[in-house]
């Protein structure tokens, strides 16, 4: 599945279920790194990333638990990745169990 495939899944997954989804970050429409920004009511924020596995398929994983007064250094680093890497989206997911949606969504990837 390309990664314009599933972001559009992950965001419209997440607003059947009441949640809220954005593209913070438009990457290449195909093969693009994927990281999202999951949150609940606006608050700990985590990042996750699909990173490669030895055991089996690629698998989602938090790569960045902060605590809300530590945002900006999460800022930071999604600039410098960024910046490494013009091909990323960015997107944010702001609904309970977010990290559960994300990894039932791609199950099928």
């Amino acid at each position: 599945m390309s990664a314009e495939m599933v972001v559009s899944s992950l965001l419209r997954k997440t607003n059947q279920n009441g949640g809220f989804g954005a593209v913070l970050k438009k990457g290449d429409r195909i093969s693009g790194s994927i990281l999202i920004i999951c949150l609940e009511k606006g608050k700990d924020p985590r990042l996750l990333e699909k990173m490669p596995s030895l055991a089996g398929p690629s698998t989602w994983q938090v790569i960045w638990p902060q605590p809300i007064d530590k945002q900006q250094n999460l800022d930071v680093y999604l600039k410098r990745r960024s910046s490494f890497d013009p091909d990323l989206w960015l997107i944010e997911l702001d609904i309970p169990d977010a990290e559960q949606l994300v990894a039932e969504m791609t199950a099928i990837d």
